[in-house]
């Protein structure tokens, strides 16, 4: 078995700072989608692109509801969080042609959340070989497109 170690990864977990407030709960308030960079919204859940994107389409979909525990979703909200989880998987097919998809949550400090006290769903393409010597060795990553092509593409994509 092969493990790949991404260290960098724990390191802006375990020392980012204690925010006052929640960034998923203010991104919709902000009034500017494509600065939010907030890709579609539904009427419990909204898509919005990662800032610090592992690879490019890195996306997420979050409830409006503020809660901690997947358990605490109201139904009404986990069924659209499904939903939108299965569009942003085929906007990432039809986009970028991946040889998989990572679709998944970290609930809690623990289990690697960036932001624990908001449950939100990670979707991101993934290619066979896709971790190069740049993100292994040199802790950084290289996207084919900015964030700003990533926000038109993905909004496009998902009619929003």
């Amino acid at each position: 078995m092969d493990f790949l170690w991404t260290p960098w990864r724990y390191a802006y977990v375990s020392t980012a700072e204690k925010a006052t407030s929640c960034i998923f709960c203010d991104l919709p308030k902000l009034g500017n989608d494509e600065r939010a960079r907030i890709v579609h919204r539904g009427q419990h859940c909204y898509v919005i692109l990662n800032t610090f994107p592992y690879t490019a389409g890195h996306s997420m979909v979050v409830p409006f509801a503020h809660v901690d525990q997947l358990q605490n979703l109201p139904s009404q909200a986990a069924t659209e969080m499904m939903l939108l989880s299965q569009r942003v998987e085929k906007a990432l097919r039809d986009l970028y042609h991946p040889d998989g998809i990572n679709l998944g949550m970290n609930i809690g400090k623990a289990a690697g959340a960036g932001v624990a006290g908001h449950i939100h769903m990670h979707a991101l393409p993934r290619w066979v070989a896709d971790a190069n010597f740049m993100s292994v060795v040199g802790e950084t990553r290289l996207l084919p497109e900015t964030l700003d092509v990533t926000w038109k593409r993905m909004k496009d994509a998902l009619g929003a």
